[in-house]
C-alpha cells in the first residue's frame, strides 16, 4: 500500500502521453510530482489507513468514533493532501459528531477503498465482520452503493489472497463485482484511472491480473497516471497480499521512510493478533 502510494504519487494527475514523454516507463520512487514530495513520502491513502489502524490498536476494539477522531486530528495537522469527499465527511464529524454521512450518488470516489487494509487485517478471516467494518469505515466519508461494493470486493480479495487464493479464484471475485455492477467491467480496458472508484478498480484489476510480479503490477498501474497514488496504493495491497513481502523490490523499500514502514509492520502484526484469525 505505502509503496504503491509513494511510487504513484509522482505521476498523480499526469496523462499517459505526459508520463511517456517525461519518463518512458516510470519505475523508481523519486518523490516530486505536483505535491513536491520527498522520495518515499506517502500521501493521504497511507495516512488515513494508519489512522484506522491506530484507532483499533489503541481502543483494543472496533470503534468508528475513535477512527473519526483520528481522521479529525489528521486533518487538523494539515496533511499534504486530502480528497474533497474525505474532507467533507471529516468536517461533518468535527462540527456535528456525524459518524455516517448521508447517501450521495456523487460520493463514488476511491477514498473509502484506499484505506481498507487495516479492516482486512482486523477482520481476518471473517467475511461478515469484514463487510460490517468496511461499510462503517466507508460511511464516515463515503455513503454510496458503488463505493460500498468496491470496498467489500477489495476486502474480500485481500483476505482471500492472504489465505493463499490463486489468481483464478481472485478473478472470480472480481467478476462477481462486475456481475453485480456491470459498470466495473475491465475487459476491454478503457485506460481511465481517475478518482472515480470504477475507473480506479478497472485500472487495478487490469494490471493486477495481467502482471506476473509485484513490480510489474505496480508499474503498469501507476503508469496510467490519473489518481496514480491511489491506484498504486490499492494495487499494492492486492499484489502485496498475493505475492508476499519478499516480492517487493529492495530498491523500493530502501527509498521509503523507515519509521512509516516500521509502524505499518508493527500495526499489521497487532491487528492480525487481535483478529479472529488468532483464535484459529
Amino acid at each position: 500500500m505505502a509503496i504503491g502510494d509513494a511510487l504513484g504519487a509522482t505521476l498523480e494527475f499526469m496523462t499517459v502521453p505526459e508520463i511517456q514523454a517525461k519518463y518512458g516507463v516510470f519505475r523508481e520512487i523519486t518523490g516530486g510530482g505536483w505535491l513536491r514530495l520527498k522520495p518515499g513520502q506517502v500521501t493521504d491513502d497511507t495516512e488515513m489507513a494508519l489512522c484506522i489502524a491506530r484507532a483499533i490498536v489503541n481502543s483494543q476494539c472496533w470503534s468508528t468514533e475513535a477512527i473519526a477522531q483520528n481522521f479529525a486530528a489528521w486533518l487538523k495537522s494539515r496533511p499534504v493532501d486530502c480528497g474533497d469527499t474525505c474532507r467533507k465527511g471529516i468536517r461533518a464529524f468535527m462540527l456535528n459528531g456525524i459518524l455516517e454521512v448521508s447517501v450521495n450518488e456523487w460520493d463514488a470516489g476511491n477514498g473509502a477503498a484506499m484505506r481498507m487494509l487495516p479492516v482486512v487485517f482486523y477482520s481476518l478471516p471473517d467475511r461478515e465482520l469484514l463487510k460490517k467494518y468496511a461499510i462503517e469505515q466507508a460511511h464516515l466519508t463515503h455513503n454510496n452503493p458503488v463505493s460500498d461494493a468496491a470496498c467489500i470486493c477489495l476486502g474480500t480479495m485481500l483476505q482471500m489472497a492472504l489465505c493463499g487464493a490463486s489468481k483464478l479464484q481472485l478473478r472470480r471475485e472480481a467478476d462477481g463485482l462486475v456481475a453485480r455492477f456491470p459498470t466495473f467491467v475491465f475487459e476491454p480496458y478503457h485506460g481511465l484511472a481517475t478518482g472515480y472508484v470504477v475507473d480506479t478498480f478497472q485500472t487495478v484489476f487490469h494490471w493486477f491480473f495481467r502482471g506476473r510480479s509485484f513490480e510489474e503490477c505496480l508499474t503498469g498501474t501507476v503508469n496510467q497516471g490519473g489518481d496514480a497514488d491511489t491506484t498504486g496504493a490499492i494495487c499494492g495491497m492486492l499484489a502485496g497480499a498475493y505475492y508476499g513481502m519478499e516480492s517487493i523490490p529492495g530498491r523500493w523499500l530502501k527509498k521509503m521512510d523507515k519509521k512509516v514502514i516500521e509502524e505499518i509492520m508493527q500495526l499489521s502484526d497487532q491487528l492480525i493478533a487481535a483478529s479472529p484469525m488468532s483464535n484459529l
